[in-house]
This record gives C-alpha cells, sequence and structure tokens, in this order.
C-alpha cells in the first residue's frame, strides 16, 4: 500500500526485492508516473542512434556482438554504458525521490531493479532491432551473424 509509514532506510539492509513487488507495481498508478514512459523513450533514442552508427559502420546487433564477441566486449560495454548510463542513474534517482516522497523509505533494490528495466531493457532492445532493421534495408540479403 502506498504511504504507509516504514524505516527511512529499509531497503538498504533488505534490498527491497522481492518482498516489496506490490509497491514495484502500484507505481504505474501513482505520482510521477509520466517516468515511467519518458525514461524508456530516452532509452531507446540513445540506442536508436547508436543502432543507426551500427548500422552504418557494419557492426553485429549489439547484445550479440557483447555476449559471443569477446575481442571487444570491454569497448562495447563501455560504450554502451555511456549511451545509457545517464538514463539509468537519472532512473535510479527519480525512483529514490519517488520512494523518499510516498512511501517514506528507501530500497535501492527496488531503484535498480527499476533502472534496468526503464533504461537498460529498452536501450537493448532498441539498439539491436534498429540495427538490424537498417542493415535488412542496405542488404536484402540479410547480415551475416
Amino acid at each position: 500500500m502506498l504511504g504507509r509509514q516504514t524505516p527511512l532506510f529499509e531497503g538498504v539492509m533488505n534490498l527491497g526485492l522481492p518482498n516489496h513487488w506490490h509497491e514495484v507495481i502500484e507505481r504505474a498508478h501513482g505520482p510521477m508516473k509520466i517516468r515511467l514512459v519518458l525514461q524508456p523513450v530516452m532509452a531507446a533514442l540513445f540506442a536508436i542512434r547508436a543502432g543507426r552508427r551500427d548500422a552504418r559502420e557494419g557492426r553485429r546487433p549489439y547484445l550479440w556482438a557483447v555476449v559471443w564477441a569477446s575481442s571487444n566486449r570491454r569497448e562495447m560495454i563501455l560504450h554502451g554504458w555511456r549511451d545509457v548510463g545517464r538514463v539509468f542513474v537519472l532512473a535510479i534517482g527519480v525512483d529514490l525521490i519517488y520512494q523518499f516522497a510516498v512511501l517514506h523509505a528507501f530500497r535501492p533494490g527496488e531503484a535498480v531493479f527499476l533502472g534496468i528495466v526503464l533504461a537498460i531493457v529498452p536501450y537493448l532492445i532498441f539498439r539491436g532491432v534498429v540495427n538490424r532493421i537498417l542493415r535488412r534495408r542496405e542488404d536484402p540479403a540479410g547480415p551475416e551473424i
């Protein structure tokens, strides 16, 4: 239930997952719910830009390359983090503000979980999809994977 009184740093020792799933789900109906749309959109915009660059340079889809191309994995992860890192940190910060204002507690586990869901997951999906679409458009036979 939103707004119930809890110890301020309840989530510091208990990262807040999965004991508070109902609070994570209720965020879609509470204050600041617009961020649940804006943050994935921002991540998608960064991903579209990076996916276009990947397609133009003939690179494999991002997630596929990170998982399977071990030669430059670290560089690819750092490059991806430069794109989506700010959105991820913003998602965590806004969720911590929400937690303090509405739940009167800090649950960093929930904030990190939502940061991953709202920023990193959309980034990974859109970057690969955009790359595939643009490469398919250039080469109808399809890119070599």
